[in-house]
């Protein structure tokens, strides 16, 4: 097997022999000393790593058939017949050429007696798998490439930044980021950061976009903002293919408005730094089902591309995706606007839908006839929280409703901590972590009259319930209090927002990824500690209750020895395999450990148990450390995932609640008390989704405060077998191949 491209580690550890092209094709076409037998060692240190370690080039003998020619005598001589290659849409078309091309070039390697008919007959096919690493997400066929997110981090960082310095000087700030041909990069940063403008090459504005966006900023100038962001694609256009450059934009909003403004051009800042742990997450994931497909391809099986859709590894037709990818950049130079963005598809269109709901449309004037929404945050504070609210009062009154929030969670609403939410309101609050609402574990039961009676008082007839599990309980509670007082027979949803991950009804939580992304950035500072000192062990104790979701996925894309969690039990004989484990990796050139250990996974085998265990029977041959990082993994700024996600889920959210409320109208009031008038609203594989709290109620394992099935469980072999231990990966649940259009057309809008 020969890894050709970008993030090659994970792939190769699974697989008893691997090869890697040093220099991506040109290393195929070079050949010698070019192409290297993977070992563990070489692999172990690149997971924390940007870039790509063994190289990256254009090549242009390989554009040739003369090039491929002796690529395929250099593979042919050492025995590869499968190729898993990671880049973009031009190194995956060169690769199903090469694949076509195959059984041809063996036949001219042959005549020319280069190979034997014995080499011949022993590589007479060729496997491709292809794995898309690119930073702009302009691959169709997948919802995110490769390196996408670690981009958004470093873009984000920046943007933070700025925005400090735009709000002491009063300043409008011009970005401009990468994205020649799509605008995915910009898309996202405008709705993680709350920008007031973006340019896309998918969606030019309008002729008049001059005066609109000159009309914009001056409105959000006299509604008290100091700052104006505007995000700029480097391939932004206008509906004639005009270029519309982030100087234009600067000098538009100089003379026509005198504002202070300066442009930024972000640059190749964007390809590097550390990858983010959704990448490191996400090139594991893929990497094992590239090595699932090659391992089952046969002459037959068209080449095919890993691709994510919603949380799901999928197997798609590579030309298939690569012929898309190609449509949408036709129908972008032929003025078919409309037709590159569905040809994007779903998760970008409701980026865009999303963005402009929030950006332009101007909430109405009138409120007569309104519903009346309240929105609050439950549980302890998880990052995201606030651009959740944001984008759950924005959509509100962007829809005509009176939007109420709630301060301290249930508590307030029982004691009447209530006040209405303008659009002013919750500006600038995308960026900010923790909860500006305030946040409190208390439950409703207690206080079910003064909730009832503050309800009536205040007119609410829905509520957008923002937290953690005990958001959930909460809402249990609310529908069995519905027996007793009639005014809680309103419409309620619950967007699962907690660090833990622990919510039924979700595969993620709002939160959850600033956290595991703390506890990675902790992770590689203590791995560089450890690198320096040699033959040392940290334990550390992440967050999560009884969840193991953190410490699990922490492990992975940190590269950790061993995770302990609560839903795995363990003995002391797992430990003393764990420590034994660790004394021979001690002989390797890869001398340090770490060990992760959820805060409630075995009362008895404390961290400082194990510590101790470590310690001693380390003795002499490694030292041991501990590290319990505590609630610095509710702090922070939430990531661009984070803030993506909890957007998107408060402006679904916001319509479910509208046609709810519109829906549950009887007799001049409103009264819910179906089932379906409580849902949570949760990411499930590739959808979002609203199931009723009572449906729920079966999955869930009240006592430890967990649902009863976790799809992460799955990945936990992963994180076994990459820190090399023996053992067998359960393959019987892996993609099949489908068709881009089919992958389409199964996903929800937002």
């Amino acid at each position: 097997m020969l890894l050709s491209g970008l993030w090659s580690e994970l792939v190769s550890l699974l697989v008893p022999v691997s090869s890697l092209s040093m220099r991506g094709y040109q290393g195929l076409v070079d050949g010698g000393e070019h192409i290297r037998e993977a070992t563990w060692e070489s692999v172990s240190m690149m997971l924390q790593l940007g870039g790509t370690v063994i190289g990256s080039a254009r090549c242009k003998d390989f554009r040739e058939r003369e090039g491929r020619l002796r690529a395929a005598h250099n593979l042919v001589k050492r025995g590869i017949t499968n190729l898993c290659v990671i880049g973009g849409d031009g190194s995956l078309t060169g690769a199903d050429t090469f694949r076509s091309e195959w059984s041809g070039l063996l036949n001219d390697l042959q005549k020319e007696g280069k190979i034997t008919a014995e080499e011949a007959k022993k590589s007479s096919y060729l496997n491709i798998v292809g794995l898309v690493g690119s930073i702009d997400n302009d691959f169709c066929g997948t919802d995110m490439t490769i390196g996408t997110d670690s981009a958004l981090h470093r873009i984000i960082e920046i943007v933070d930044a700025i925005t400090t310095t735009a709000q002491s000087h009063q300043r409008t700030f011009v970005l401009e980021v990468m994205g020649r041909h799509c605008g995915y990069l910009a898309l996202v940063t405008s709705l993680s950061c709350g920008a007031d403008w973006v340019f896309i090459p998918e969606c030019p504005p309008d002729d008049d976009w001059e005066e609109h966006l000159c009309r914009r900023l001056s409105e959000t100038r006299t509604r008290g903002s100091r700052l104006n962001i505007i995000i700029v694609a480097e391939g932004a256009i206008d509906k004639h293919g005009k270029p519309i450059t982030s100087e234009d934009v600067k000098n538009l909003v100089v003379k026509r408005l005198g504002y202070d403004t300066r442009v930024t051009v972000l640059g190749h800042v964007q390809r590097g730094g550390t990858p983010s742990a959704f990448d490191r997450i996400l090139g594991s994931r893929m990497g094992v089902e590239a090595v699932m497909a090659l391992l089952e391809g046969t002459p037959d099986t068209p080449a095919c591309v890993v691709s994510l859709s919603g949380n799901q590894a999928v197997r798609l037709p590579l030309m298939e995706c690569v012929q898309v990818t190609k449509d949408v950049t036709k129908a972008m130079s032929e003025k078919k606007f409309d037709e590159a963005l569905k040809l994007r598809g779903r998760s970008f269109m409701n980026n865009w839908e999303v963005y402009k709901l929030l950006a332009h449309v101007r909430p109405p004037v009138s409120k007569t006839g309104l519903h009346t929404v309240a929105v609050m945050n439950v549980g302890a504070p998880a990052a995201g929280m606030n651009a959740a609210v944001r984008s759950t009062v924005r959509i509100g009154l962007i829809q005509g409703n009176r939007v109420l929030v709630v301060h301290d969670g249930f508590e307030g609403l029982a004691k009447g901590q209530i006040e209405e939410a303008g659009w002013s309101y919750v500006g600038g609050w995308t960026g900010q972590g923790g909860s500006k609402l305030g946040t409190k574990r208390t439950l409703p039961k207690k206080n079910l009259e003064q909730i009832s009676a503050n309800i009536t008082k205040f007119n609410i007839q829905g509520l957008v319930i923002i937290g953690g599990f005990e958001a959930y309980t909460g809402g249990l509670e609310l529908m069995e209090g519905r027996k007793q007082y009639d005014e809680l027979c309103i419409p309620f949803v619950i967007i699962p927002a907690t660090v833990s991950n622990n919510v039924p009804g979700s595969d993620f939580s709002v939160g959850a990824d600033t956290a595991l992304n703390t506890i990675c950035t902790t992770c590689d500072r203590i791995k560089q500690s450890a690198a320096g000192t040699k033959r040392r062990v940290f334990i550390i104790e992440t967050m999560g209750g009884y969840c193991g979701y953190l410490a699990t996925m922490a492990g992975l894309a940190a590269g950790a020895d061993a995770a302990y969690i609560f839903e795995e039990p363990f003995t002391i004989r797992d430990l003393q395999a764990n420590v034994e484990h660790l004394v021979q990796k001690m002989k390797t050139t890869v001398k340090r450990g770490l060990v992760l250990r959820n805060e409630k996974c075995n009362e008895n085998y404390t961290t400082d148990f194990i510590f101790n265990l470590y310690s001693e029977e380390g003795k002499g041959i490694f030292d041991s450390r501990k590290n319990v990082l505590g609630h610095m993994q509710q702090g922070g700024s939430p990531t661009p995932f984070d803030r993506n996600f909890a957007t998107k889920m408060g402006a679904k959210a916001m319509n479910w609640m509208t046609g709810k409320i519109k829906e549950s109208y009887r007799n001049g009031r409103i009264f819910a008390n179906t089932p379906d008038s409580g849902c949570v609203l949760g990411m499930r594989k590739r959808a979002l989704v609203f199931q009723p709290v009572t449906e729920l109620k079966d999955q869930t394992d009240f006592e430890h405060r967990i649902p009863k099935e976790q799809w992460w469980l799955k990945l936990r072999p992963i994180l076994k077998i990459l820190a090399k231990y023996e053992i067998e990966l359960d393959t019987s649940e892996h993609a099949h191949l489908e068709h881009i259009n089919r992958k389409r057309s199964g996903e929800a809008p937002v």
